[in-house]
């Protein structure tokens, strides 16, 4: 396959690309192709590494309303109806489910995803269907599984034991969620015991960290000092850390050199952690979200998630990333012109990096020949227009194709198609870049 004419982030002009033998080969412009081989038009649009989902959790998905829906809108109720949910749980309920979901991800240019599975139910039944999910959607997308204790490792009876054998039915990592133990001691003691399993099994960690508003919720502190001393931060990832938002800025400024040492992924979920959070609050209410722009300045690594998709935990998701990183953008004040260009790490090269795929990873020559191509001319232009892939590709074959959607406006015998660009911006992009 060769790719014509596409705009590439950070490299001035257009190029093509040639895949060859499922790896990119060449990034040049004017490449010729051999006889019989698939041309793709670029025409100027804009080609990217797919898309990222670093933290969801296909087994709950599609369940919205399945017993009752959250009145409250609170994550400790959605707790509560996904435990009467898991009671009806069958093989097949969670792996038509997930599968119909993974095709949505498909469709919108995701090509990697990271999905928390449940570990507290009767015979592991949604762990089990994840596996044969994850085998039979190889061919056009990478699903990690993290073995998740959603109602806590030591509150629960066998708790470490299901994760443990999570791990060796062959989850991708494992999960811890302290803020939802019983007493902090069981907190710190639950994150203690899920570094000693990841060291036994040599597994990726990512726990579920302070996903509350509350000031005194300091599981990150625990996570990072861990990672620290087994020396695996590039390993290791806090979720959500949404109590982040609330604490004094004295602790943080401390807490801050911790994860500078630590070296830990933060993965943040605007749809979700903007739903969930702040609903004990009169006014003013929270965001609820941790400090993504602040993390990202002081080097740490960051990335997006859908977390939920119409489920007890979140409504609504098409499990489209850039509709998260919509909603990221503005809910973390990411929307200076460089910060929105920059955006797009955080559903792409970040997420790679959070899932410790980053050498198999990216538009280079050698690695495999991965991308989707926008139509938009740039980043800036990808975001505001909320478009979809016209395709999306894995190992040189076309997996997914959006048929363009040109609105017309009829004025008597005049039809005008629109392309909601404005030249002005369009000028002063190119100076910028």
């Amino acid at each position: 396959m060769i790719i014509k004419n596409v705009a590439l982030r950070k490299k001035e002009g257009l190029w093509d690309i040639a895949i060859r033998n499922g790896k990119i080969e060449k990034i040049e412009r004017n490449l010729a192709s051999v006889e019989g081989e698939e041309i793709v038009a670029g025409q100027g649009r804009l080609a990217i590494p797919p898309y990222v989902d670093s933290h969801t959790h296909l087994d709950y998905v599609g369940t919205y309303g399945d017993p009752v829906y959250n009145s409250t809108g609170t994550l400790f109720e959605a707790i509560d109806i996904w435990n009467e949910r898991k009671k009806t749980i069958t093989f097949e309920d969670v792996k038509s489910r997930a599968s119909k979901v993974l095709k949505w991800n498909i469709a919108h240019g995701t090509q990697y995803v990271r999905t928390h599975v449940n570990t507290d139910e009767p015979g592991l039944t949604s762990l089990k269907a994840m596996l044969e999910v994850k085998e039979e959607f190889a061919p056009l997308i990478d699903v990690q599984i993290i073995a998740f204790p959603q109602h806590g490792i030591l509150n629960y009876k066998n708790g470490l034991g299901l994760l443990e054998e999570a791990l060796v039915m062959g989850a991708d990592g494992i999960g811890a969620i302290p803020h939802f133990e019983d007493t902090r001691e069981d907190a710190v003691e639950s994150i203690k015991e899920v570094f000693k399993l990841a060291e036994k099994y040599n597994v990726l960690v990512d726990v579920h960290c302070d996903e509350t508003d509350d000031d005194q919720s300091r599981g990150i502190e625990v996570v990072a000092a861990e990672a620290y001393k087994y020396d695996i931060g590039e390993l290791v990832t806090a979720s959500h850390t949404t109590a982040m938002s609330s604490y004094n800025n004295a602790y943080t400024f401390k807490l801050f050199g911790l994860l500078k040492r630590a070296n830990i992924n933060f993965v943040a979920n605007p749809s979700i952690n903007i739903h969930l959070q702040g609903r004990y609050d009169t006014y003013p209410k929270r965001r609820g979200i941790t400090r993504v722009k602040e993390l990202l300045e002081y080097g740490l690594n960051v990335s997006f998630g859908n977390d939920d998709i119409m489920d007890p935990f979140y409504p609504l998701g098409v499990g489209n990333m850039l509709e998260v990183l919509h909603m990221g953008v503005h809910v973390c004040h990411l929307t200076g012109y460089q910060e929105l260009i920059n955006s797009f790490d955080l559903i792409t090269n970040n997420g790679a990096k959070t899932l410790n795929i980053a050498d198999k990873y990216g538009i280079e020559i050698g690695k495999p020949g991965n991308l989707n191509i926008l139509p938009a001319k740039n980043e800036y232009d990808a975001i505001r227009k909320q478009v979809k892939p016209l395709y999306s590709i894995r190992n040189g074959k076309i997996i997914a194709k959006t048929e363009p959607q040109i609105p017309k406006i009829y004025n008597g015998n005049n039809v005008e198609e629109i392309d909601f660009l404005m030249e002005s911006h369009r000028q002063h992009a190119d100076i910028i870049r």
